[in-house]
């Protein structure tokens, strides 16, 4: 078996390890719009605001990470009594992300607004309180139970107080007592508050600014890493290189991990991805070389993509296994791709149907659907629903078949399959309600106040495109015409 084919058969065993995080929650908002005028009062863009986003960040991105990978986060973490920490409890219920959240008055919770217009970040504006949190000793008892039911622990120090000195002693101490592994992703040159952590996380200048040795070779990064575990007891140092890959380096020897040829349009967030699989997977009872090779398969996903985004679990098999993007994704990976998508300033289209024997009428609808649009999704029913709405016999290709039919495509870039819930009927209606494209569409044997979600896409500013038919193709009159 191959070395990525016996990765990707460890991707499985993330799902439902048990992993604490500890450390700096804050919330990222997004603000998208368009730019088309100078202000009169400034030299500077008028952005006109068409929309907003807002997402768990710092330590709650690294629980989305984990959450992705089908893990069972638990975060501690310190707000401020406000809105905005308000939100965040509510982003951390909606995900399903468990969380306990001190609440500390007078203290602001961290907010990183960004400004966008089409694909460029216009501006970014931090609100922030990044002292010592007066609430350590409370956050302290909270999480002391919590290493009796846990894998691991990740302490995600950004600086802003949560994860202080004293939070990251009390951590480690309390992990090593329950021998839980903790992991690091570290802040600052003075990594003596990591003392005895499994794992830390740096990338090269971090690992620079800590060891004060240089970086600019293998040996280089070894001995500077070398010097940390012996200074600070530390298990490991997996030192990140970006485009050079990453170097996992222990007492006993370095391990030089090359990056895959790939496509990077934003760093940010990639060292989230990393601590969260190399945590969830040492929780998993799986060694530390597989799990830094699999945290570098599952960043070199996210950095292809904008923002702070994540890497689920079937898309690190797919980058395995088939060297590129899983098109057939769940809601939860979709709904993530159009965020990215968006942040590019993408326009984003949808159709739908059974697509059950792919003939010249669906090439040519979905060759259209791609024209109007920078991203075309096709909502798939599932093989109940085609049963229900095609009768007996159908489908005569199961979902899997029909997915990968349309993924290899050039004019489809993401399936996502619906109507096989409880609560869906045989429309794509909760689907376009979730993605929210800016073009539907369908055939134009379809008059548009016929076709599903078009009150929903216009009532936006979103358009209802009717394609063009091709005489003559028929997937039930070529099912009929076999039979005879």
């Amino acid at each position: 078996m191959s070395e990525p084919a016996a990765l990707a058969q460890l991707v499985s065993r993330l799902a439902g390890a048990r992993v604490l995080v500890i450390g700096d929650v804050m919330l990222d908002r997004y603000v998208y719009g368009e730019v088309e005028r100078i202000s009169p009062e400034a030299p500077i863009p008028v952005l006109r605001i068409a929309r907003e986003s807002a997402m768990l960040g710092g330590a709650g991105n690294v629980a989305r990470n984990l959450a992705a990978l089908g893990a069972a986060p638990h975060v501690f973490g310190v707000v401020g009594d406000d809105e905005s920490g308000r939100e965040l409890a509510r982003l951390f219920r909606r995900d399903g992300i468990a969380a306990h959240l001190e609440i500390e008055p007078g203290r602001r919770t961290t907010v990183k607004t960004r400004y966008i217009a089409g694909s460029q970040q216009l501006l970014r504006a931090d609100l922030e309180t990044d002292g010592p949190s007066g609430r350590t000793a409370a956050l302290i008892a909270a999480m002391r139970q919590a290493f009796d039911r846990t894998g691991a622990a990740i302490l995600s120090d950004y600086g802003k107080g949560a994860a202080g000195p004293d939070v990251a002693r009390a951590a480690i101490e309390q992990a090593r007592a329950k021998s839980v592994p903790v992991v690091v992703d570290p802040k600052g040159a003075d990594w003596s508050d990591y003392r005895g952590a499994a794992v830390v996380t740096p990338n090269r200048r971090e690992l620079a600014e800590a060891s004060r040795m240089a970086t600019d070779s293998d040996d280089a990064i070894a001995a500077a890493a070398r010097h940390l575990i012996d200074a600070h007891r530390l298990g490991h140092v997996l030192v990140t290189r970006g485009a050079e890959g990453m170097t996992l380096v222990g007492r006993d020897g370095a391990a030089r991990l090359p990056a895959e040829a790939r496509e990077v349009f934003d760093v940010s967030g990639a060292g989230d991805t990393v601590v969260a699989v190399v945590a969830a997977a040492v929780a998993a009872g799986i060694d530390l070389e597989s799990a830094a090779r699999l945290a570098k398969a599952a960043a070199g996903i996210v950095v292809g993509r904008s923002g702070t985004a994540v890497a689920h679990a079937d898309e690190i098999v797919a980058a395995l296994t088939e060297g590129g993007t899983r098109k057939f994704a769940t809601r939860a990976e979709a709904l993530e791709r159009v965020a990215d998508w968006r942040r590019r300033g993408l326009r984003i289209g949808f159709t739908n149907g059974c697509f059950d024997l792919i003939h010249p009428g669906h090439v040519s609808l979905l060759s259209q659907a791609r024209a109007a649009c920078d991203r075309l999704i096709v909502g798939l029913n599932s093989d109940a629903s085609v049963a229900r709405l095609k009768g007996q016999g159908r489908p005569v290709q199961n979902a899997e078949s029909r997915a990968a039919v349309l993924g290899s495509l050039a004019s489809v870039d993401l399936v996502v399959m619906f109507g096989d819930e409880a609560r869906e009927n045989d429309t794509p209606i909760a689907l376009i309600e979730a993605i929210r494209p800016d073009v539907l569409v369908k055939g134009a044997d379809y008059a548009v106040d016929q076709v599903v979600g078009a009150e929903i896409v216009r009532s936006y500013g979103g358009r209802v495109l009717l394609a063009e038919l091709t005489p003559g193709h028929s997937t039930t009159a070529t099912i009929a015409r076999m039979a005879r």
